[in-house]
């Protein structure tokens, strides 16, 4: 009998192993430079070879891996050219849609990212656990997902989201919060929803600028 990963549609398939690919990324399951076979993302993922190979294409498309003849396929390596190019291309992004933000955003939208950040602070001072990093962890990527998303553009959305997970790669460690981090970019991300908060494009450019420059200052160990 058939599983039910057979009798999905060839693109489900497709995107199933992706976000599986993506999910093990994310966890650090997979790090850059790793050499990886199709058989083991097959392990890892738990979908079929046919989907596997499927996959492969829009990986090395995106950059996020590549195959090496007698090796196998590799995880993008880090190496000064991709932090500059992906914190560029970050900062070229995020600095428009903070703008735009800024004199669009509904005050309530707004009001919900001071609201989860202020939540993160209250929290923190009564100590900084594994589950509150997460959950800031995933504060401080909203944000920037919510700045990107509002621009209302596919196109930039998913360009986004694939240089996102190439600086996920870079030194994660420092691209990551940790307990010494939460407190510091909570402040620094409330800098940035007062700058919005203003209605101000230049200022709210300015802030997300900084707060993007901090963090490849971060990755560099500067």
């Amino acid at each position: 009998m058939d599983s039910g990963a057979d009798r999905d549609p060839p693109v489900k398939l497709r995107e199933k192993a992706y976000d599986a690919f993506t999910r093990h990324l994310l966890e650090r399951d997979l790090h850059a430079g790793q050499f990886i076979s199709q058989r083991e993302l097959v392990d890892m993922s738990g979908m079929t070879l046919g989907a596997i190979r499927e996959l492969i294409p829009r990986l090395e498309a995106e950059g996020l891996i590549h195959t090496v003849p007698k090796r196998g396929m590799q995880i993008a390596q880090v190496d000064l050219a991709l932090i500059r190019d992906a914190f560029q291309f970050r900062l070229f992004l995020e600095k428009e849609a903070a703008a735009a933000f800024s004199q669009a955003a509904p005050d309530a939208e707004i009001k919900r990212l001071r609201d989860q950040h202020e939540d993160v602070l209250r929290r923190a001072r009564k100590g900084v656990t594994p589950k509150l990093i997460s959950e800031a962890q995933a504060v401080d990527w909203g944000l920037h997902y919510t700045l990107i998303d509002a621009l209302g553009n596919a196109i930039i959305s998913r360009a986004y989201r694939v240089n996102m997970l190439k600086i996920r790669l870079i030194r994660q460690q420092q691209t990551r919060l940790d307990n010494a981090l939460v407190v510091p970019v909570m402040k620094e991300h409330l800098g940035i929803i007062a700058a919005l908060e203003s209605r101000d494009p230049v200022r709210a450019s300015a802030a997300i600028g900084k707060h993007i420059n901090d963090a490849r200052a971060r990755a560099l160990q500067v």
